[in-house]
Formats: structure tokens, sequence, C-alpha cells
């Protein structure tokens, strides 16, 4: 585990104040390094980021993203010119040798939500890790924000609650989204390391200060309740824990098993426990029916696949992020046998990833839905999951019956789309297609066309297909008896929106 050790944050208000003064912002970025060099940062990619400092000249902008963001030394009197540098020295962000000064830690700027100017704080050459290679084997370094941490920080659910825990915090992005929502913040890992880039994470964002205990899992909260918990756990299934960012140190998925199945009794009533994970898919198994499994009782689930890799493609992808790619040919050979022999050990063929939210409930049938959605959505996605769930308590509330009664609007955003010949007198089907949130797409018949079209909230369901049996001759009570299957996945699925009934 990595030994270097951490700054203090008893400057981090004059250091933060600096940095804004000097644009070192999200923003800011952008502006001076411009758009390629900007995004080739998030591909680990830093050499254009280099290129459009030598631009900046010795201004405090260029100082400060060549010393923190990308690593280069600089000259002490630029550096002064920028930040309080002694300060900087003493509380151990930066060091001295000779004439230059080098930073200690990684330092990216971040926009927070509501157009926050935030920091994330992680070890060095870490703040844009991922795929491309962090070029570290240390096993507790400690990354900064990638895809995977801004990924669940769009999906969480934002409403105001009490009391919100970050399971393996990291670097503490979820921890710093929380503070916005919650009162109360509780961030937990088992790297104490970690800990410590979230308390500077949070110092250095000038947000308020969080709980911050070390441990597994929840073990550290004993059994402590809360309204949100969010986790981008260590969920890469490989043979063995090397790398503490990313190896639960529990055979196969079973660390993201067990976050799941746990996570209910911590949960207030009403509460959301929200993960990204891995999971396999493994031969003889139906992978959907695998994670219902998993769903701890009293809750409801919404469980999406993303994506899928062979076993092959995903030990690759993993064994280029430790940099074992660039190691020796047979070192590298023997680490892609070992992948592989663990994966044929556990009968897998291929991992998922995705994500999880559950919901404390106390209904009699939890609603459990475990789909596959690799195609492009919105983000963010908060106020689509809290949606979902809403949907899912309504059609619980309503059989057929009530459904036929029941009165809907089409979204607003949904749009039909007519597939066929060109030519043709009749299209072959009929989609539609949401350009909002996960932006779904599905087919419907004629009458699920003509339904949806004509669903203004002015008529209830059943007098609408009373409409469309006496257009296409058909018997009513036959439409009636056939049809609510259909609306309810619409409604389910977000293209239909119940409307309230009118008052007497």
């Amino acid at each position: 585990m990595s030994t270097t050790s951490l700054p203090t944050p008893d400057h981090a208000a004059e250091l933060r104040s600096a940095m804004l003064a000097a644009g070192f912002t999200a923003d800011g970025l952008l502006d001076l390094l411009g758009a390629p060099a900007y995004a080739a940062l998030a591909r680990s990619e830093t050499v254009p980021a280099l290129r459009a400092t030598r631009g900046g000249g010795d201004g405090p902008l260029a100082t400060l993203v060549r010393l923190f963001l990308l690593q280069q030394p600089v000259p002490y009197v630029h550096a002064a010119t920028a930040m309080p540098v002694e300060a900087a020295l003493a509380d151990g962000w930066l060091r001295r040798e000779g004439d230059e000064v080098h930073a200690t830690v990684d330092v990216r700027p971040y926009g927070g939500p509501d157009g926050e100017d935030w920091f994330i704080v992680s070890d060095l050459g870490c703040a844009v890790g991922g795929a491309g290679g962090i070029g570290s084997r240390e096993e507790g370094v400690v990354l900064g924000v990638g895809g995977a941490s801004t990924t669940l920080a769009g999906i969480t659910v934002r409403t105001p609650v009490g009391s919100a825990l970050d399971v393996g915090t990291g670097s503490g992005i979820q921890a710093l989204h929380a503070t916005r929502h919650a009162t109360r913040v509780t961030a937990t890992d088992v790297n104490p390391r970690a800990l410590g880039f979230t308390r500077l994470t949070l110092a250095l964002s000038g947000a308020p200060e969080a709980e911050l205990l070390i441990g597994s899992l929840f073990e550290p909260v004993g059994e402590e309740t809360f309204d949100l918990i969010v986790s981008n756990p260590p969920f890469v299934i490989s043979p063995g824990a090397r790398l503490t960012y990313r190896d639960g140190g529990m055979g196969g998925d079973d660390l993201c098993r067990t976050l799941v199945q746990e996570a209910g009794a911590r949960l207030n009533p009403g509460g959301y426990a929200q993960f990204l994970g891995n999971w396999q898919h493994v031969e003889g198994e139906d992978w959907h029916d695998r994670l219902r499994s998993w769903v701890p009782r009293g809750c409801d689930a919404w469980i999406v696949q993303r994506d899928v890799q062979d076993v092959t493609q995903y030990a690759e992808l993993w064994l280029r992020d430790a940099g074992d790619h660039r190691a020796d040919p047979d070192a590298y050979a023997q680490r892609y046998e070992d992948w592989l022999d663990e994966f044929e050990a556990r009968k897998t063929k291929s991992v998922g990833f995705g994500w999880i939210t559950l919901r404390r409930t106390d209904a009699a049938e939890p609603s459990i839905v475990v789909e596959e959605w690799p195609h492009t959505v919105e983000q963010p996605l908060g106020e689509a999951v809290l949606a979902h769930f809403a949907r899912q308590d309504y059609l619980r509330e309503h059989d057929d019956a009530a459904l036929l009664e029941a009165r809907f609007v089409l979204v607003e955003e949904v749009v039909q789309e007519q597939v066929g010949s060109p030519g043709a007198e009749d299209p072959e089907h009929v989609v539609l297609r949401q350009n909002r949130g996960m932006r779904r797409a599905t087919k419907v018949d004629t009458v699920g066309a003509g339904f949806a079209g004509v669903c203004d909230g002015s008529l209830s369901a059943g007098r609408i297909l009373d409409a469309i049996a006496q257009l296409m001759q058909e018997d009513p009570v036959v439409l009636r008896d056939r049809t609510p299957e259909a609306i309810r996945l619409l409604v389910e699925q977000g293209f239909l929106e119940p409307v309230a009934s009118p008052g007497p």
C-alpha cells in the first residue's frame, strides 16, 4: 500500500480561493486547453494539454494546470504568483526541489450539478485513470474522478434526506455530491488513505465535513440506517485482490452480491440504495434470475445491465488498467492465464456491468425489474429513477379494471416512427421513442399507436378503446380485454403518464 503522507487541509480555504481567482475550474480548463485537449484528459492522454499550457505562459491558470493536473514541476516564483505557496508547502500539497516545486497530489477541477466549483483530490497520475491504464501497481492507490464515478453521481436520486452513506468512498466524489442534499453524510472505506483524500476533496471544494469511518462494506456503521446509500465499489471480478480501488477481495461477484443483499437492512423506509456493479454470466444460469436472487426482502429493485464483455475482453481491459500490458510479456501472459483460469473454474462465460437501485418498501409484493439497456441515455437520471418507482407504485395499486377507468397523457417528448417499405399503404410496425431520460423505444400495433396518440387526459382508457373498436369494427369487449397489458407496459416504460381523476 502506498505510504506517501497526505497533505493536511489546514489552509484548504486559502488554496481554494487562489484556485478560483486563477480560473482553475472546469470552465477555466476548457477555455485554456480547448475542447480536444480537455477531452483527451478524460482518455488519460496529457500531451495535448501540455502543448496547450505552453501557450499559456507563466500565468496563474497555466501554472496550476501544469502543477496539479499534469504533474509538471514549475518554478517556485511562478507558483508564488498563483497560490499561497508557503502554506501549500507547509501543509504538504507541494514539495520543493531547488528552485522548483512539485505537486504531491492530483487536483482536478470538477463542475457540480448546479455550477459549483469543486475539486477532486487523488494520488498522482490518477485524476483520470481507467481503461487507458493508470500506470500504477501500488495496492492502496486512490483514483480521482472517472466515467464510473460520474455515472453513479448522475443516476443518484437527489431528494433532500437526513442521512446519506457512501460505501467505499475513494476520493470522495459521491460523498461530495451528497453534501448538497443530505443533512449528515457518512463515508467509509477499507483504505485509510482514501478517507484522507475524501477529507481533502471536501475541504478544497468548500463542502461540509463528513463522518469518515474505516472498514469494509457496512461493518463501520453497525446497525445504523440511512435514507440514501451509494457505492461505486471495487467490483472487478479478478483472481485475487491486487489493487484496493478495484478488486474486492471476494470470489467472483460476491462483493457486489453481498453489498446489495446487506443494503436492505441499512435503509430507512422509502430510502434508496444505488450501486454500480459487475456480475457473472454463469453457464446454465439465467443472469436475470441470478440478479433477482440478490434483492433483499422488503425492497423494490431496478437493475439495468449496460454492457456485457466476454471473459477475454474483460481480462484485457483490467490487465491494461493495471499497466500489465507494459510489463514483461511472459508475466503478462501468466496473468492473463490466471484470469481465464478463474473464469473457467466459476463457469463464467461473460461479465455484465450496470446499475442497481433498491428502494425500501412496505409493499406486499415488491417490484423487481431486471433489464438490459445498452443504448444511449440522457444523464442525469435521478429524476428518471424516482419516476420509475412512482410508476411501479401506480401499477401495483391499479388492476386492469382500474387502468381502463384511468386517464393518461402521452409524455411530451415521445415521438412516433412508422417503419415499412417505401410506398407501402400501411407501415410494417410503429415505434414510439423517447427523446429524454432512458430514451426508450418500443414497438406498438395499430391499436397501441392509435391509443397513445389520443391520450390527452380528457377521456378514460376504456372510452378511447371503445372509440377505436368502433373505427376498426372490432368487438369493444374483446378490445378492452386484451389491451390493458399493453397499457401497463407503456406506463411502466414511461411513455404514458396517469393523470389525476377530475373532481366531482
